[in-house]
């Protein structure tokens, strides 16, 4: 399990990455955090450097909603509401805060696959 502390707007956030966030994710949302994800990394890389973006709603929601699912798992004390939560920030922009989580989970993720490796090599031998 990973944590990383981002600054939103004027506030520090730390996100909380493990093996319990697609899990976390499905139950609150009832969404695979898996396709989520792969679909706002695209839309990131679409976007990045452009003078205008133009990802979709729907991206910026799946957005806030990973980036709330990482930040209660790293705080429990957080509001149970998303919308109570982002109440909480000044405007803040989605480029520099969403790289951020994506490396989390991204490292999150290859070291799952590392164990994963590990633990069959112990199996096998």
């Amino acid at each position: 399990m990973l944590q990383k502390t981002v600054k939103l707007g004027n506030q520090e956030v730390t996100f909380k990455s493990s093996a319990a966030i697609p899990r976390m994710y499905r139950v609150k949302f009832g969404r695979d955090i898996f396709k989520d994800l792969f679909k706002l990394e695209q839309a990131y890389k679409a976007n990045v450097g452009k003078e205008r973006s133009s990802m979709q709603i729907e991206d910026l929601e799946i957005f806030e909603n990973v980036a709330y699912v990482m930040a209660l798992h790293a705080d429990p004390t957080i509001p149970e509401s998303i919308d109570e939560w982002l109440e909480q920030f000044e405007m803040f922009s989605i480029y520099e805060v969403l790289p951020e989580i994506l490396i989390l989970w991204g490292t999150n993720l290859e070291g799952d696959v590392a164990a994963k490796k590990n633990a069959f090599r112990q199996i096998v031998k």
